[in-house]
């Protein structure tokens, strides 16, 4: 059990994923990908979890959020939590017209469904007190570099960096509004 002190628990979520115990390794080659002792993989019997983003790791699995909220609960005796990151990518298609870039039917599908879950989490009594979308604009991503776009606005790498507001912002805003 979690020893110690916090004001509050902030959690990323963005994909879920099958998990199968690692046996301990060899502490040669200490990894990140290793610390949890988990094989992770977003397959069971050649089956993905869910339906693929741009990023290789990142699957449409909404039920997911609900599953880690109601876990974290329960394990850490109800904590306040923020969602620090929540959020989908697509492709970076320089093929695209901007009117095309722009329409991002997928990202809102999923944000819809994620805040379904986190709305039912909410409802079952977790305290979550902040939501943060990812992200506010195209950035640079640690593992894609600038082939994925999470942002709301879309960012014209040709062109000045101009910002343009994706289809989402504007679903976004009204989601808010409601």
């Amino acid at each position: 059990m979690l020893k110690g002190s916090f004001d509050f628990l902030g959690l990323n979520y963005y994909t879920g994923n099958y998990a199968a115990n690692l046996p301990f390794r060899n502490a040669k080659q200490p990894s990140y990908s290793t610390d949890s002792l988990a094989n992770l993989t977003a397959e069971r019997n050649g089956i993905p979890i869910g339906r693929p983003a741009a990023s290789d790791w990142l699957h449409f699995y909404p039920q997911g959020f609900i599953e880690i909220l109601l876990y974290t609960k329960k394990k850490y005796k109800n904590p306040v939590i923020y969602i620090t990151e929540n959020g989908w990518d697509d492709r970076d298609d320089p093929k695209l017209s901007l009117e095309e870039a722009l329409a991002d039917n997928q990202r809102i599908e999923y944000y819809n469904s994620h805040l379904y879950e986190l709305h039912k989490a909410i409802k079952g009594g977790v305290k979550v007190k902040g939501y943060f979308a990812w992200s506010l604009f195209d950035n640079f991503e640690w593992a894609d570099g600038y082939s994925c776009r999470f942002g709301l606005n879309f960012v014209d790498y040709k062109n000045g960096l101009k910002r343009h507001p994706k289809l989402f912002a504007a679903w976004f805003k009204a989601f808010l509004r409601k």
